[in-house]
């Protein structure tokens, strides 16, 4: 049966992943769309040279841009799926696509994809870091993606979900710095989150839950939300580090997930923490949501 699917790519700079990403989805025959917001490399003569259709837009955040993807380029595929520029999907999934996703009931909204984590090289298996289920396609009209600005998820409607078997991989090339940098932009933004989960500053998307989104996905929001953001800021990171090296057996996955872990499950939560209580400290001082708003623009530099 023919697949209709179109497939949504948002970039910057992504010269050094783009193609491996679009070569991983070619035997898919999908429609492929790339949203640039203004590379300065190479990224959008990559795309056109593989036969994606590029469009142009100002970034505000993931949430953004890819809801104005899903607005204004005209998709009219069955399907849909969100892939990031450093993700590849495995052969064996889009064997599983091409054979499973054209015959999907029709009570069926959205797809459940599973990721595995490549750091330094080496796949992180261990630690509560495989598989990391996402729902990543789902049909043209029943999905969107959270309005948040950090830990967005696609949530859908009007039907059930389903979970495939094989993997994609998250596989940045890119190196230590940058994946610092890029970790300490997410810690601002996930502090945003939980300064306005504290003092409702501007409307939360709460349309997530096991129905919309995937379990493990659902559940883990729940977590951080009602049980980990509450904690002590210096508690949880240490807890939930030894959480992963331990119990979860992060200890099994050599040097480079010892540096994976300490990175992204210690220092990165550690440091959205420290954030957080930066902010507030800052806060004590503004009158009102609207002045609450206008000072956390003046300390992290988003659009508010």
């Amino acid at each position: 049966m023919p697949l209709s699917l179109t497939v949504i790519i948002l970039t910057f700079d992504e010269e050094l992943h783009l193609e491996r990403c679009l070569a991983s989805i070619a035997p898919l025959g999908a429609r492929v769309v790339v949203v640039d917001s203004g590379s300065h490399d190479r990224t959008q003569e990559i795309a056109r040279a593989a036969g994606a259709e590029v469009f142009e837009h100002p970034f505000l955040n993931q949430a953004a841009q890819f809801n104005w993807a899903l607005e204004n380029t005209d998709t009219r595929s069955d399907w849909i799926m969100r892939l990031d520029a450093d993700e590849v999907l495995e052969p064996e999934l889009v064997d599983e696509i091409l054979s499973k996703l054209p015959r999907m009931p029709a009570d069926v909204a959205g797809i459940n994809l599973k990721r595995r984590h490549v750091f330094l090289g080496r796949w992180i298996r261990h630690g509560g870091r495989y598989p990391v289920t996402l729902l990543r396609i789902w049909r043209r009209g029943q999905g969107r993606v959270e309005d948040r600005w950090m830990d967005e998820h696609v949530i859908v409607q009007g039907g059930r979900t389903e979970t495939f078997d094989k993997d994609f991989s998250d596989w940045n090339l890119k190196d230590l710095t940058f994946f610092i940098d890029k970790h300490n932009k997410y810690a601002t933004r996930e502090a945003v989150e939980i300064i306005n989960q504290r003092h409702g500053l501007f409307a939360r998307d709460t349309g997530m839950s096991a129905e919309s989104a995937s379990r493990q996905a659902a559940f883990k929001r729940w977590a951080k939300e009602s049980v980990y953001n509450r904690l002590p800021f210096w508690l949880g990171p240490f807890g939930y580090f030894m959480m992963r090296m331990s119990v979860q057996g992060g200890f099994l996955d050599g040097r480079e997930g010892l540096i994976y872990h300490f990175l992204q499950g210690f220092w990165y939560r550690f440091l959205v923490g420290a954030k957080v209580l930066e902010f507030e400290r800052e806060l004590v001082g503004a009158d009102g949501p609207a002045a609450k708003r206008a000072m956390l623009r003046d300390l992290t530099g988003l659009k508010i």
